[in-house]
């Protein structure tokens, strides 16, 4: 990256890089004529929008390099990220797996959540799973194809507060900040988690962590207050802003480049990587792109969830099928009408590839927790037009050499025909 692009990164003026000619993002978006990107663009204030384009090109070996443009990108900018955390937390859970080293534990053990403090519930069974047992491989599949919520609740009760915090931070995501479960929980129920077992098939104990409580202090940011008013925990409205601060947050650079260290290890920083095997990563690559009629446990119901379900940047009303070669490794998030997808994507077909991510808001009344957001009027609808501008683009830039994209070739599985019902009614 040259040194004008990152100055624009540090800044994250959107008007000094708007002007440079190597600025091809915000050139797209600038020479749009599509009324909805027009009204997002102009406002990005209003809509919070920040967006990050990077550029692969690869050598005659293969190896990638990578160019990052950037849009109103703001790491003090607060955004509620809502699932896309489930992605660091897949990464620390399997992490934390392999730095325990125990015989017989690992990603298909099985694991028993018990309780140990108020609002803790336990969890011994999984109906979705094949065998019944609830696994750490099974909570990362459903919180991947479908962003299930109590899949992450549970992650984060296995690696727990303060480590999730304290190995973000180590590894340089220094604006990430992990406070809460996915269940209505106060602040101190979320610092303790629970104790949890891994146990063989027939119950035999393979090894027991006890519960957990993080005395750490949390960093909290300059204006993380959003909306005009909300309705607060006891389903009050409250006329004036909902405070985040106690809330999670990623920026999109720490987003997009966790990302990246998944899809591309070798690429970013030793300390940005995480601890996994080649195995983790094939498991990582399966279940950030398959769809949800391809997957058999949970069988999931294809027409709730469709192929583009959380593939922001190829979802709109009518689009409901990727084109035909295109997977998308990503994960998506949406609540208090933010919308956020930090994405890979990569045509087979025409052999490109690149990485988008994007977040903004969109509640027109300014109300936050009515459940009246404007995902289907605008949200959506944009990261779609956006997605399909930089994919076109893609379509027609010059790369000297083409990319060899095997490794990202995956065999899918194919949703048997059985007397299961399907799962249609997920929390996410």
């Amino acid at each position: 990256m040259n040194r004008f692009l990152h100055v624009c990164a540090a800044l994250s003026v959107l008007l000094a890089c708007e002007s440079h000619p190597e600025n091809t993002l915000a050139t797209l978006l600038a020479e749009s004529r599509d009324s909805l990107v027009r009204e997002v663009v102009d406002h990005p204030d209003k809509y919070r929008l920040q967006i990050i384009y990077t550029q692969i090109d690869r050598d005659k070996d293969n190896n990638p390099s990578f160019r990052d443009y950037y849009f109103n990108v703001d790491s003090t900018l607060y955004f509620n990220p809502a699932s896309t955390v489930k992605l660091p937390l897949a990464l620390l859970s399997l992490e934390k797996l392999n730095t325990l080293d125990v015989p017989g534990v690992n990603k298909f053990t099985p694991i028993l959540f018990d309780s140990a403090f108020s609002g803790q519930t336990r969890k011994h069974h999984d109906s979705t799973a094949e065998n019944y047992l609830p696994s750490i491989a099974h909570f990362i599949k459903k919180a991947f194809v479908v962003s299930d919520n109590d899949a992450y609740s549970r992650m984060y009760e296995f690696v727990g507060q303060g480590t999730i915090n304290r190995q973000l931070h180590a590894k340089g995501y220094y604006g990430a900040r992990i406070t809460h479960r996915f269940v209505r929980m106060s602040p101190e129920e979320n610092r303790h988690t629970n104790p949890v077992r891994f146990v063989t098939a027939d119950g035999r104990l393979l090894y027991a962590q006890p519960p957990a409580y993080n005395e750490d202090t949390f960093d909290v940011g300059k204006d993380e207050e959003v909306g005009e008013a909300h309705y607060d925990s006891n389903d009050s409205l409250v006329y004036g802003p909902m405070d985040f601060s106690q809330r999670n947050r990623l920026p999109l650079k720490d987003l997009h480049q966790i990302l990246r260290a998944v899809m591309f290890p070798d690429a970013v920083p030793e300390r940005q990587r995480f601890h996994l095997t080649e195995d983790d990563y094939s498991f990582l690559y399966q279940y950030l792109s398959q769809f949800p009629g391809e997957t058999n446990y949970p069988k999931y119901d294809s027409v709730e969830y469709f192929d583009s379900y959380v593939k922001f940047f190829f979802r709109d009303s009518l689009h409901r099928k990727l084109p035909e070669g295109v997977r998308v490794f990503n994960k998506v998030g949406w609540a208090y009408g933010f919308l956020t997808d930090a994405s890979y994507v990569v045509d087979f077909h025409n052999r490109i590839e690149f990485m988008l991510s994007a977040t903004l808001y969109v509640n027109s009344d300014g109300v936050i927790n009515d459940n009246r957001y404007d995902y289907d009027t605008i949200g959506h609808p944009f990261l779609f037009r956006l997605g399909q501008i930089i994919y076109e683009y893609e379509l027609t830039r010059t790369r000297k050499y083409t990319p060899d994209l095997g490794v990202f070739a995956i065999t899918y599985e194919k949703q048997l025909v059985d007397s299961r019902p399907t799962i249609w009614n997920v929390d996410n």
